[in-house]
């Protein structure tokens, strides 16, 4: 009964719905028109977005940009001099006259607090400008102080729009480039941040915060069904891998 209910659910998905009515959409238009090229252009358009929206595409590519911080895991036991975790997306709320976190970037930070209270690092680094009223970093600092961290701990960098901008700005902020960097971002940007930092730091140890890629698990039937979840995992997927393409040709 369980997985009756767990289907049903699907079926109310909205990307299931666009697709049930973009199959619909192609058997009338090809019985009333006949244009051929018209109906094979709508047949493509469904394929695109079946694709996208399943959970075994979604976790290809995701786990295409993870593998390498899920085959070898961090080491937690090196000493880190400075922890700096990257935005991940503000929100503002007129109505609350205030910026939030989005959830992304609050995984980002929290995991980042765990590191400072396991390594006791000697700076907190929060980065990034985003689009709110409210720079990313800022938000960032107020929720690690409530976190625990002391404020004297925490250095704000609220200028760099971009992850080649968050490596420079911090690279201004310390002298030593030696300095130990605990670097934390989500798992599927880790790689094109790694290699930015790397461009000014001699010891940069990347500490994801989290992961879009998951095991198979569950019913088949469900994997195969488009979900919006999974479309959302595609796109960041996407748009990540076209960004370390943009970055390797600069």
């Amino acid at each position: 009964m369980e997985e009756v209910y767990t289907i049903f659910k699907g079926f109310l998905d909205p990307v299931f719905i666009v697709l049930v009515l973009l199959v619909i959409s192609l058997f009338l238009f090809f019985l009333s028109c006949k244009k051929k090229n018209g109906a094979l252009i709508l047949l493509l358009a469904i394929v695109l977005i079946y694709g996208a929206s399943i959970a075994p595409v979604a976790n290809y590519l995701c786990y295409y940009l993870e593998k390498d911080y899920i085959n070898n895991p961090t080491a937690g036991n090196k000493k880190i001099d400075a922890i700096v975790v990257l935005g991940g997306g503000t929100k503002d709320i007129n109505a609350l006259k205030d910026t939030f976190n989005t959830g992304m970037e609050s995984l980002r930070l929290l995991h980042a607090v765990v590191v400072y209270n396991k390594t006791g690092a000697k700076y907190f680094v929060c980065s990034g400008k985003g689009y709110g009223k409210v720079s990313e970093a800022e938000v960032m600092a107020r929720l690690a102080e409530k976190l625990g961290v002391p404020k004297e701990r925490i250095r704000i960098e609220p200028n760099s729009k971009n992850t080649g901008e968050n490596a420079g700005e911090v690279n201004k902020m310390f002298v030593n480039k030696n300095v130990n960097i605990g670097l934390v971002t989500s798992a599927f940007h880790m790689k094109r941040s790694e290699r930015e930092f790397k461009k000014y730091f001699n010891n940069v140890l990347p500490l994801p915060a989290h992961y879009l890629y998951s095991s198979p698990t569950g019913n088949p039937v469900i994997r195969y069904m488009p979900h919006s979840e999974e479309l959302y995992k595609t796109s960041i997927a996407f748009k990540e891998i076209i960004a370390q393409l943009w970055y390797r040709l600069k």
